[in-house]
């Protein structure tokens, strides 16, 4: 092979690869998001949504004091990839995001477990979605359902609670260790979020 000829080749092979590269960023760039209505507004539920990105798992939480649960419960959390990886570039949540909780029962013994809980039937789920241009507040809730469902009202206790004390637009991301980092870095802490630290971290006082 001349030299001449080895140079086209080379040159080809560079420019199929380049062109390779740019299809994968474009599609990387065009996931779209899973937000899907019904005709009559309600959300049509994510089927697939453990096919996405993983947050974290919480065991028999609770944002008041009570008793100890009689049965134990795993709530996991799961977003959109698209959404995600606006996160990791802003610190934030873009329109359109859906967060999914996943709430399953624990259990102890089973198989070889003897000490520890893991999960198994899923007892419950619901979708957390940003729509600037639907809801007043930006958020909303979504209880699972058998079919399409209705947005919990904007008073709910669910968005009241998240609006006063989530970390990142109205979002719990302080339970999710992979996102925290994130938000410190990019300044996307909420006041609300960073005035109850403050008060955790000076005993209360």
């Amino acid at each position: 092979m001349s030299s001449q000829v080895r140079i086209v080749a080379a040159a080809l092979a560079i420019a199929v690869a380049g062109g390779l590269a740019a299809t994968a960023v474009s599609r990387a760039e065009t996931v779209s998001s899973p937000l899907v209505y019904a005709a009559d507004g309600k959300l049509v539920f994510p089927k697939d949504y453990r096919t996405w990105v993983y947050l974290s798992t919480g065991m028999d939480m609770a944002y008041a004091e009570g008793p100890a649960p009689s049965q134990h419960v795993f709530d996991s959390v799961f977003v959109d990839r698209a959404s995600y990886g606006a996160f990791q570039k802003t610190g934030t949540w873009p329109d359109k995001t859906v967060m999914v909780l996943e709430v399953r029962k624990g259990q102890g013994r089973g198989s070889i477990n003897k000490i520890g809980q893991f999960q198994t039937g899923r007892v419950g789920a619901e979708a957390h979605v940003k729509d600037v241009a639907r809801f007043k507040s930006g958020w909303a809730f979504f209880s699972m359902e058998d079919g399409p469902s209705a947005p919990a009202p904007q008073t709910s206790s669910c968005n009241v609670c998240h609006e006063q004390h989530a970390a990142v637009d109205t979002t719990f991301v302080q339970f999710y260790p992979t996102l925290l980092p994130k938000a410190q870095e990019m300044k996307t802490l909420s006041a609300a979020y960073l005035a109850e630290e403050a008060k955790a971290k000076s005993g209360g006082r």
